[in-house]
């Protein structure tokens, strides 16, 4: 079965599901209503990517097509295009932002296939700033590293490594400082030009910061779980534990995670 086929059976289900004898829940969706779900689906579909398991992969990649299917099939009930037009709509896009595959542009290297796109995207968009566009929504960490992408693509950048080391070094003594100070404006200032500074040195040392946070966080949860067992198992109350005792359960959990 051909793939146009089976996006054919895929809209003809969501057309069955929105129609007079279909589903109640589905028929009374908005594409408001529906914009948590389409969130939530994508982001399903980065943790089964991030876990490498194929069959995850499918399953949620399959929702998340689901849900532009549904998001297409409203839009053609108002009058406004079609899941035909969207995906036109992108094919159109790829083909005329890779004019070295598909015209008689040339690129070098990935750097310059990128440069490429985002020049004739601007162009296209007609905005005034080359970091116009980014979705206020994103996750702040990613936004930020966006944004210094952008900024260094039209060398907007520190040249070396080293230069973005001392430059979260300077902004960790000014939140010091301010601290120092007694500046709660100032901390929180200071706070935010460190959490940036740390984003592009990830750029720089090949770590994505929200990536990273979201592993220590995991991290955190999974070791906390730990002494909250150890104090079940005990049955003893957790609240009126010592920070000493979690501690050493603390250490014990990242000891036992570091061997081999």
């Amino acid at each position: 079965m051909t793939v146009d086929k089976k996006l054919n059976d895929l809209a003809e289900i969501m057309d069955r599901l929105r129609g007079e004898d279909g589903c109640p829940w589905d028929r009374e969706q908005t594409q408001k209503s529906l914009k948590p779900f389409l969130i939530e689906e994508a982001y399903e579909a980065a943790e089964a990517i991030e876990s490498g398991d194929p069959e995850a992969m499918k399953e949620e990649l399959g929702d998340l097509l689901f849900q532009i299917v549904f998001h297409a099939r409203i839009a053609k009930e108002r009058g406004e295009f079609s899941l035909g037009d969207v995906i036109n709509h992108v094919a159109e896009k790829m083909v005329r932002r890779h004019p070295h595959v598909f015209g008689e542009r040339r690129a070098k290297d990935a750097a310059d296939a990128l440069g490429q796109w985002e020049r004739i995207k601007a162009d296209e968009k007609k905005r005034e700033s080359i970091l116009g566009g980014l979705p206020k929504s994103l996750p702040t960490l990613a936004r930020a590293r966006r944004i210094q992408e952008r900024a260094a693509r039209v060398g907007f950048d520190w040249p070396h490594s080293e230069d973005v080391w001392k430059k979260v070094d300077e902004e960790w003594r000014e939140l010091q400082e301010a601290r120092q100070n007694n500046d709660p404006a100032g901390v929180e200032e200071e706070m935010g030009d460190v959490m940036i500074a740390l984003v592009n040195l990830g750029r720089f040392v090949g770590v994505d910061a929200d990536e990273a946070l979201r592993k220590s966080i995991e991290k955190f949860v999974r070791r906390f779980g730990e002494i909250e067992r150890e104090f079940s198992k005990s049955g003893r109350d957790i609240t009126r534990a010592t920070l000493d005792e979690m501690e050493a359960i603390w250490q014990k959990a990242k000891a036992s995670e570091r061997k081999p």
